[in-house]
């Protein structure tokens, strides 16, 4: 199978080119933003008519929460325009394309899980922005994937694993929300996810992340006990408490029910405990 990936610089793109390539049988061509900016619409049919990919896989995004408050121009370009680009290229070359969307489509005042069929409603420029994008490529495209899922970590970028064992070198307590409720999902997980979709050129809306869910508070506790570290380090607070205040409101409850992989059979992924082990191992 001809791969594209894009955003394959990023902490998930660079895992799903990963997964591709531990197989032979696929043919991959992994670009990062620096390579291939999705919002430039030449260059994106460009790249789709000369490689041909049989299935394209977009983990592009900016996916800077409080920095799309300011700077929505960079949100929308990136996050709806840049799937409405790989749309139409895919269309234009028969190729099946897969789409990874966010938790922060949904406002979180559910009570109960978000299963794929429920009505989103974002409360961010983020949530609006990534929420575009899914619709451009549903209507861009019939047959194509959206996979929405929360809370990525993984040994590369910019995530709370990561934002915990720096915080936890410093002397003090650490302090983190009780009152956002999310599924940890770890990115080498949710790659293999993505290629067995992709392949299968299974359609629709997809929830796709590790199982259980905890807060940030809670998981925060999690990954410095983890690493051999004193959990009782870390206090929990209030959204509401935080200094200064984030520009970006999120979602209280943005727990993702994986209904539709349930419904058809297909496994899903472990619970996020065993991955958290495995990635703060390699951290340390």
């Amino acid at each position: 199978m001809r791969a594209l990936v894009t955003g394959a610089g990023g902490q998930l793109g660079r895992e799903v080119e990963a997964a591709l390539r531990s197989s032979r049988h696929h043919e991959v061509l992994a670009l990062s933003h620096a390579e291939l900016d999705v919002a430039d619409r030449e260059r994106v049919l460009q790249v789709c008519a000369e490689w041909r990919p049989e299935v394209v896989i977009n983990a592009a995004a900016f996916t800077a929460v409080d920095r799309c408050e300011t700077e929505p121009g960079t949100a929308y370009a990136a996050n709806a325009l840049g799937p409405r680009n790989l749309a139409e290229a895919a269309r234009l070359t028969g190729a099946h394309l897969l789409h990874v969307s966010t938790d922060y489509v949904f406002d979180g005042t559910s009570p109960d899980p978000y299963r794929e069929w429920d009505e989103p409603r974002p409360l961010s420029v983020y949530g609006r922005s990534k929420l575009a994008g899914e619709r451009e490529v549903l209507l861009g495209l019939p047959g194509a994937a959206v996979v929405r899922t929360s809370w990525v970590c993984s040994r590369h970028g910019s995530n709370m694993v990561k934002t915990v064992l720096r915080l936890a070198a410093s002397a003090g307590p650490l302090r983190f929300v009780d009152d956002q409720r999310g599924c940890p999902t770890f990115a080498d997980d949710l790659a293999g996810m993505l290629v067995r979709l992709a392949i299968s050129r299974t359609p629709g809306v997809f929830h796709v992340t590790n199982q259980g869910d905890t807060t940030w508070y809670g998981f925060a506790r999690e990954v410095l006990a983890a690493a051999g570290e004193d959990p009782g380090r870390v206090e929990p607070i209030k959204t509401a408490e935080l200094h200064p205040p984030r520009p970006a409101a999120r979602p209280a409850n943005s727990v993702l029910d994986n209904a539709a992989l349930r419904l058809l059979g297909i496994p899903l992924l472990p619970l996020y405990h065993e991955p958290l082990q495995r990635t703060v191992k390699a951290l340390l």
